[in-house]
């Protein structure tokens, strides 16, 4: 088979470059390929399917609000809505050394933040890197780890002069899985999500196994405050943006944020909290829809991911919006397209076939290739899958991609408007602090995101303003454990 190639380097999220070649028509004689009337008309059902009109939207904003109002009223509901026991705002006057520790859904992040007051602090810090097996390793082993890590940090630190000798720091641990607090610094965890699954965790306080980690490592921390990445990600934010009423996560998995009355949270009526006071809840809100599947606009490929993942039948609002799950959404349609005998032909597709082979930077690639004849395509398919496409395809592919990612962004904004609606935003407007790789990196998820108010809201949507979120994770925790220390100092609720 003849052929002249025209060639382009790319630079891929993990900083691996691939060389892509552009085909000429002569390369594709002799393989039989979907052609592009084929291809339109496969895009058309799955526009049918993927596409959310604003009155689908607005319903899922009400059904969103009635499982936000039940999650305050009731304990064990679908959406939880954690009361954190972060009460009221910074007031930007926190300072001194603390720690954070961020066990998060790729890497574990332990930092030295020192708070200054007046808004203004410093932070270093370290990343370390989790395996799949610690993932689901038995549970105390995986804080152990966590314990390896932060001792050897705080040794480096107190060499280099950082941390005090004989210091013993405050730490703000951040654990972004669901766990139910009785007060904050402690928290029983519901359930793992992000494809963790470490056994003999579930249903224990993971403040206590952290606890007994830090205790046989002899590592000079105290844990004096437990939170999620959302709920440090809106203390952070309002800290330096006052506007702030809402944050938000948007990565490999997704929850939000926000500060709500402690009159309006029925279920913990007897704790005997100030009515006026507030408290930030941590909505955990990945799970709507979990158990009725009555409101989400599930399509098949999301219900296979759903039965074939370690959680089934958890977590239905994550599964269809966050980045651990987008590239498998279209992978799972790629490889039903292959079965009907559309793609392909003729050419090993194995690699195709490996679940969660297809990675959501993928998606982001191939919604920003520049190129007329789609190289960055050419190169993931080439290079990753030893597969080789058609213009026809690759167009394909890529308005594929734009169709679930844009799903994504506007059931993300759903979540947004429910909060919105229910504490009366709209008419003044507010800031919502977003994070997180999609909101990020992702090629108009945010932009796509505001549409999606617009269209819930009209006019007003352009009230409700996201922005790229304070790092919740790190100075975020490290600003709740300051709060916390200073409200128990004064001895306001000591006990919680």
């Amino acid at each position: 088979m003849s052929s002249r190639r025209g060639s382009s380097t790319v630079l891929l999220p993990s900083g691996q470059t691939l060389t892509t070649f552009t085909k000429h028509s002569q390369d594709e004689e002799g393989l039989p390929h979907a052609t592009k009337k084929t291809m339109a008309d496969h895009l058309r059902k799955y526009e049918a399917l993927f596409n959310l009109t604003p009155q689908r939207m607005r319903m899922v904003v009400e059904a969103f609000k009635e499982s936000l109002e039940l999650g305050l009223s009731k304990p064990n509901q679908v959406v939880p809505m954690i009361p954190t026991y972060v009460f009221g705002w910074p007031s930007s006057k926190e300072k001194g050394n603390y720690l954070a520790v961020d066990l998060g859904g790729t890497n574990l992040r332990v930092c030295l933040v020192t708070l200054e007051g007046e808004g203004k602090f410093q932070i270093t810090q370290a990343k370390y890197r989790l395996t799949e097996e610690q993932k689901q390793d038995e549970g105390q082993k995986l804080f152990d780890f966590c314990g390896e890590c932060l001792k050897a940090f705080v040794d480096t630190h107190r060499a280099e002069g950082h941390i005090g000798k004989d210091e013993v720091l405050p730490l703000g641990f951040t654990f972004s899985y669901p766990c139910a607090q009785e007060r904050i610094d402690h928290g029983v965890l519901i359930r793992w999500t992000k494809g963790f699954g470490a056994p003999n965790t579930e249903g224990h306080d993971v403040v206590a196994m952290f606890r007994e980690s830090l205790a046989k490592m002899s590592v000079p921390a105290e844990v004096v405050a437990l939170t999620c990445d959302t709920t440090g990600t809106l203390i952070a934010s309002h800290y330096v943006n006052p506007k702030t009423r809402i944050a938000c996560i948007f990565g490999t998995g997704c929850n939000a944020a926000y500060m709500e009355h402690v009159r309006d949270i029925p279920k913990i009526a007897q704790l005997g909290i100030d009515p006026d006071m507030e408290m930030a809840i941590n909505c955990e809100w990945g799970a709507f829809d979990s158990f009725e599947h009555e409101n989400l606009p599930r399509t098949k490929y999301d219900q296979i991911i759903d039965e074939t993942s370690n959680k089934p039948g958890e977590q239905a609002f994550e599964k269809l919006i966050s980045g651990r799950y987008l590239g498998e959404i279209l992978r799972l349609i790629i490889c039903e397209l292959i079965d009907e005998g559309v793609l392909f032909l003729g050419q090993n597709t194995y690699k195709l076939e490996i679940p969660y082979c297809f990675d959501t930077a993928f998606l982001s690639l191939m919604e920003m290739d520049p190129t007329d004849e789609l190289l960055m395509i050419i190169g993931i398919f080439n290079h990753f899958f030893a597969v080789e496409t058609t213009l026809a395809e690759r167009q394909f592919f890529r308005a594929l991609a734009k169709l679930v990612a844009r799903r994504a962004a506007r059931l993300s904004a759903c979540g947004i408007a429910a909060i919105v609606s229910k504490m009366g935003y709209l008419d003044e407007g507010c800031s919502v602090g977003a994070d997180g790789s999609l909101y990020n990196k992702y090629p108009n998820f945010a932009e796509r995101i505001h549409e999606g108010l617009h269209d819930i809201f009209g006019e007003k949507g352009k009230n409700i303003v996201t922005y790229h979120a304070e790092d919740g994770s790190g100075i975020g925790s490290a600003i709740v454990a300051a709060m916390t220390k200073d409200r128990k100092t004064a001895n306001i609720y000591p006990n919680l």
